[in-house]
């Protein structure tokens, strides 16, 4: 390495500052031999040289854009590089990415709207799937009650995913299952039977398209469906006393799994 005045080059330091590169990334580069300085003073401070700041300069373009430290080796070393060629490719994956990073923000955008709304779903597609019964500020008067329970947020998250295809498997799914609890009862299926406790855990399944549902939230709701006006309507309009014998059905097969109605909680 040729001896120079410091006016002949810029010191790791002065170079860094007008590259706007740190020194360490220049140490880095001198020590695997990408871009070394020419020179160097009496006093040992090495030099970059007009040619050298040019190499670091390409260096530093084609690292923004995404090339590896290989890559732009293999590009300013080789004179029979095809420089487009390397360069189409990188903006090929760069649209790739870029494709992928607003895959993502949109995917952001539904899950806020589902963790603030609950349900992205329209008031007509609401009405088609849910029946005219159905009250289209339902999702966002639970979430003043429940939007800071883990199960609101589990909720949300299944919603985000969701389109009205979805929404109307679900709500076909559970319609089943109601059915299939008014045919129990009218066909006299004691609770605590084997048939009564395939229906409990068939309600468990079905409705674990909004959350998972643990034997003793189920109790809870049981006593919900039964105690609350709108949901004992709900059932009972399906078969007279139907909401009652649901949390009977409910209640028998917490006892076999050593549940206590009586003191069973949310959780």
């Amino acid at each position: 390495m040729p001896d120079a005045t410091d006016a002949d080059g810029l010191t790791v330091g002065q170079a860094s500052t007008g590259l706007g590169v740190t020194v360490r990334a220049l140490h880095h580069w001198d020590e695997i031999g990408l871009a070394r300085p020419s020179l160097r003073t009496a006093a040992g401070y090495r030099l970059y040289t007009a040619a050298d700041l040019e190499r670091l300069h390409r260096i530093v373009v084609y690292r923004e854009l995404g090339l590896g430290l290989d890559r732009i080796r293999a590009i300013l070393d080789d004179s029979t590089a095809d420089v487009p060629d390397a360069l189409r490719t990188q903006r090929k994956q760069v649209a790739e990415r870029i494709d992928r990073l607003q895959q993502l923000s949109a995917g952001l955008d539904r899950m806020i709207d589902a963790h603030e709304r609950g349900l992205l779903l329209t008031v007509e597609q609401q009405t088609a799937i849910f029946g005219p019964q159905w009250n289209p500020d339902g999702p966002a008067q639970a979430r003043q009650h429940y939007g800071d329970t883990t199960q609101w947020r589990q909720y949300a998250e299944r919603s985000a995913s969701r389109d009205p295809e979805e929404w109307q498997a679900i709500t076909d799914a559970m319609a089943d299952f109601e059915r299939a609890l008014g045919d129990a009862m009218d066909a006299g299926v004691t609770p605590g039977s084997p048939e009564a406790n395939q229906l409990v855990e068939r309600h468990r399944e079905v409705f674990a398209s909004y959350f998972p549902l643990t034997r003793q939230m189920q109790v809870c709701l049981g006593r919900k469906y039964e105690a609350d006006p709108g949901f004992a309507a709900h059932y009972d309009g399906i078969r007279a006393g139907l909401a009652t014998w649901f949390r009977r059905i409910i209640d028998a097969s917490a006892r076999a799994h050593s549940i206590d109605p009586d003191t069973a909680t949310w959780q």
